[in-house]
């Protein structure tokens, strides 16, 4: 008997309510062990963006960098992200040991990331930035398909958001402890105060990333502090909700995933639309330039970042969880597209700096989107975990596409109204939106086909997907 069977057989025979107080605790249980990626999210944004807070304390100026060179130092990361990070989670899928390989790659691009405070030129920064994004690559996809692996459809957009909150919470939080770390390092050991930055938060990357070798699971077949119940329990809950097999005689390899993802034009469809989806968002990397056209200090210019962030945060929570309850993905996207193109909007139109101010807080509100948007996708491909597993790193890896040329589309002679990015911005969210109302349309019309289907069924085995599955849109 399989392991799957296995579980379904020690799951069927418990007794309802038993089975639901274990479910619950069960859940409470991953919730508190997979908590600890909020930080890890945080620290992987912190160490990928802080390029743009040490631009306020002169680093270009010591690096003599000229014309676009520091667009470039910016998108160069992104390059190692679309080389590494499928071959990454198919190595992910086949050592089925995320509990290993996220920390691995956190303690190698923490080394990178402090090395790349001693960067004396153009060319060993681009080198620094270069190195770090491999060693980055594998986090993102790894700890998406990592959640993936544990939780049900109608509990991924929630999860996702307390998880990836790490990242919004770093862009506004992150910012004031680095405008400490600005203030009161210039001069210290004879280093610039920029350099200090990347030492410390490179530094705390490492430290974070040894504890997180003892707190995160992997997937529920071969985690060890399961108990043999708890551990049933988690296999059998997704197999009841559609999910495909990780473990036993029908796991699929890592090949076969990447054929399916490649042959599925859903996987082509959701990646280019995240390029563009990405091109739109590309003002995130400049926000604290942005946020400086306003004419405040340093140390205010990054005390500003933060509340937009925080709303961000808000947002995601609030749309995750009615997504969640609503059983519904497709119309919070579009609600959080309708608020940032408002502010898009806004800043096209006005360089007053009230209005200004208020039009970042309502591009904050993509956050929201993006969290939901990321759930769907995981919905979307749930049945298959090898082409999961490729699917994820393939759509996040190939659209930094996306952010390579979103970095030069804010260049500093266009400053300070930045009327023209903001217009670009604008219109690759319109084609984004476009594209995501023809996938909508596409899994609406995939489900009525299945209810269809089981309503004309002789056999429940000539059925493709399990009774009751629907795709989530």
């Amino acid at each position: 008997m399989t392991a799957l069977n296995d579980a379904k057989s020690e799951a069927a025979g418990m007794p309802s309510h038993v089975r639901d107080d274990l479910e619950k605790r069960l859940v409470r249980k991953i919730d508190l062990r997979l908590s600890v990626i909020v930080l890890l999210c945080a620290m992987s944004n912190i160490d990928k963006a802080n390029i743009s807070t040490a631009r306020l304390a002169g680093f270009e100026e010591d690096l003599h960098l000229q014309g676009s060179q520091y667009a470039t130092i910016l998108s160069i990361v992104y390059v190692g992200f679309i080389v590494v990070q499928v071959p990454a989670n198919m190595f992910l899928y086949w050592l089925e040991r995320p509990a290993i390989l996220i920390p691995c790659s956190m303690v190698m691009w923490g080394f990178i990331s402090a090395l790349t405070g001693m960067a004396q030129n153009y060319n060993e920064i681009l080198i620094a930035r270069l190195l770090l994004g491999f060693a980055e690559a594998p986090f993102s996809p790894g700890t998406m398909y990592l959640i993936s692996g544990w939780y049900k459809r109608d509990e991924l957009a929630m999860r996702a958001t307390i998880i990836n909150c790490g990242s919004v919470l770093s862009s506004g939080l992150g910012t004031l402890f680095s405008s400490g770390i600005l203030a009161g390092m210039q001069g210290v050991l004879g280093q610039a105060s920029w350099r200090w930055l990347f030492y410390i938060e490179g530094g705390l990357t490492v430290i974070v990333a040894i504890f997180a070798m003892f707190i995160l699971p992997s997937f529920p077949h071969n985690t060890r502090w399961l108990t043999p119940e708890e551990r049933s329990l988690a296999i059998s809950r997704l197999a009841d909700d559609g999910y495909g097999r990780m473990d036993g005689p029908g796991k699929q390899t890592t090949v076969q995933g990447l054929r399916d993802a490649l042959s599925d034009w859903k996987v082509w469809w959701f990646t280019v639309a995240f390029i563009v989806h990405h091109i739109a968002l590309s003002y995130g990397m400049y926000l604290p330039t942005l946020v400086a056209t306003m004419g405040y200090d340093r140390t205010v210019t990054l005390l500003l970042t933060s509340p937009p962030s925080v709303l961000g945060i808000i947002g995601a929570f609030a749309f995750s969880r009615l997504s969640d309850h609503t059983h519904k993905r497709s119309i919070y996207i579009f609600a959080s597209i309708a608020f940032t193109a408002l502010g898009f909007i806004v800043a096209i139109c006005t360089t007053n700096t009230v209005a200004r101010y208020a039009s970042m807080f309502l591009m904050a509100l993509s956050a929201a989107g993006q969290m939901v948007l990321w759930a769907w996708i995981k919905n979307t491909f749930t049945r298959e975990p090898a082409k999961r597993a490729v699917a994820i790193a393939m759509i996040s890896g190939v659209s930094a596409l996306g952010s390579i040329a979103g970095s030069y589309i804010w260049p500093l002679n266009w400053g300070p109204a930045y009327r023209s990015s903001y217009i670009i911005c604008f219109a690759a969210l319109g084609m984004f939106t476009a594209m995501l109302g023809v996938m909508h349309l596409h899994l609406k019309r995939v489900n009525e086909q299945i209810e269809r289907k089981e309503r004309n069924a002789q056999n429940i085995d000539d059925l493709q997907y399990p009774v009751g599955y629907r795709y989530l849109v």
